[in-house]
């Protein structure tokens, strides 16, 4: 089931342009906050940020011939301080202990290496879509900082929603005392109407191709609501300098 989840994802990003425009402006937005050295794709699905950052390690927990390797998040086969960045585009409300994945970051990267983080976001705006048509579900009771034991009926796509908004807005005081080594360099509340619009992997687009820059550039008129009205969260935080 994991990997046919892949195989689809890939085939749409492929023929359908409007998810690609829209995608095509988070992918070069993470590539502008890469610093030089390693990177590390976790969850990287089909594959895509290869488009924009050939030399990236594109890993995923489940084999496919486009990746590079299996890993999983919170066990990472990596030595320590070998990686630069490590990018996770709507892959840390999939990863059951966020925790282990955080330390084990901590330990890959370098003083000065990145984490790069595209997340759904729960406003005012995306809950209903994200609560009744998204098929991922939104708990806000969950506390992501919380150690917990691995469920033996887990999915390897389960996943919470809200967990940009648990660990970086209402758990976020926690967060700073439990990872006094990260530092939140970029947090930007972005995509308001477009992604909606354009269904998204899961559902048929009724915006037309060629009225979604134009839509995107309208967007940015709208910045200043974004906390009521994003549909993902941007977020970018370093392992701090010795």
């Amino acid at each position: 089931m994991s990997k046919s989840i892949l195989l689809t994802h890939r085939d749409i990003w492929k023929r359908k342009p409007t998810l690609k425009i829209l995608y095509t402006d988070w992918y070069q937005q993470i590539t502008n906050q890469l610093v030089d050295g390693n990177t590390l794709e976790l969850g990287g699905g089909s594959g895509n940020l290869k488009e924009f950052a050939p030399d990236v390690i594109c890993t995923d927990i489940v084999k496919v011939p486009w990746l590079d390797a299996v890993a999983d998040a919170q066990t990472l086969p990596f030595a320590d301080e070998c990686l630069s960045n490590i990018v996770l585009f709507d892959v840390l409300h999939h990863i059951e202990n966020p925790t282990l994945f955080l330390n084990e970051a901590i330990r890959v990267l370098p003083g000065g290496g990145r984490i790069i983080i595209v997340e759904p976001y729960v406003s005012l705006l995306s809950w209903p879509i994200y609560k009744f048509i998204h098929p991922e579900p939104v708990d806000f009771k969950q506390n992501p900082l919380v150690i917990t034991p691995p469920s033996k009926n887990r999915k390897p796509f389960d996943a919470n929603q809200a967990m940009s908004k648990l660990m970086f807005e209402k758990h976020y005081k926690e967060f700073k005392n439990t990872f006094k080594k990260l530092t939140l360099l970029h947090k930007r509340y972005i995509s308001y109407f477009v992604y909606p619009l354009s269904g998204g992997f899961d559902h048929k687009s009724i915006i037309p191709s060629r009225f979604v820059a134009p839509m995107m550039k309208l967007e940015q008129w709208f910045e200043f609501m974004g906390k009521f009205i994003a549909f993902r969260i941007f977020l970018v935080l370093e392992k701090t300098r010795l």
